[in-house]
C-alpha cells in the first residue's frame, strides 16, 4: 500500500504546486511523471533493503534464482524511473514499465494467496492487489501518452 500512498500524496502535492503558480507543475503529465518516478524509487529501494527477503519469497517457484530476479527488477524500476522523466524515452519507458508490472504480477498473486508479509505488514488481498496493479499500470501508461 505504501507505493499507492506515495502515488496519491506526491501527485496531489505536485498538482497543488501547479495550482499555486509553479508553472513546471501545470497540467497533469509532468506531475504524474515525477510521481511515478518517486514511486518507482521507493519500490526499488525494497529490493536491497530489509524487505529483500520478503520479495524473494514472493517469487513463484517456477522462476529460477529469485534473488537475481529481485535484484534485476529493482534495477529495472530505477531505469524506468529515469526513463519516465526523459522526454526522449518516456513513451518507451512507460510501455516497458507496464510490461514489467505485468511480469511481476505472479509474485503479487503468490503473496496474496499465501498471505505473505512485506516488512512485517501483510500484503493486500488479491482483489485489492489487482486493483492497485491496474492503478499502477494506468499511471505508467499515462506518463508516456503525451510524449
Amino acid at each position: 500500500m505504501i507505493p499507492f500512498y506515495v502515488l496519491v500524496v506526491s501527485f496531489t502535492l505536485f498538482r497543488v504546486l501547479g495550482l499555486f503558480g509553479w508553472s513546471y507543475f501545470d497540467g497533469w503529465q509532468t506531475p504524474l511523471q515525477l510521481t511515478v518516478a518517486i514511486m518507482l524509487l521507493v519500490t526499488a529501494s525494497a529490493h536491497w533493503g530489509k524487505s529483500r527477503q520478503d520479495l524473494i519469497r514472493m517469487v513463484p517457484p517456477a522462476f529460477p534464482r529469485p534473488d537475481l530476479l529481485v535484484t534485476a527488477t529493482g534495477w529495472l524500476e530505477i531505469a524506468g524511473a529515469i526513463g519516465i522523466l526523459l522526454p526522449a524515452t518516456s513513451r518507451v519507458a512507460s510501455i516497458c514499465l507496464a510490461m514489467l508490472f505485468l511480469a511481476m504480477f505472479p509474485a503479487n498473486v503468490k503473496a496474496a494467496r499465501e498471505r505473505l508479509t512485506i516488512g512485517g505488514r501483510p500484503t493486500p488481498k488479491l482483489l485489492a492487489r489487482t486493483l492497485l496493479q491496474l492503478v499502477f499500470l494506468a499511471a505508467v501508461l499515462l506518463t508516456g501518452s503525451g510524449s
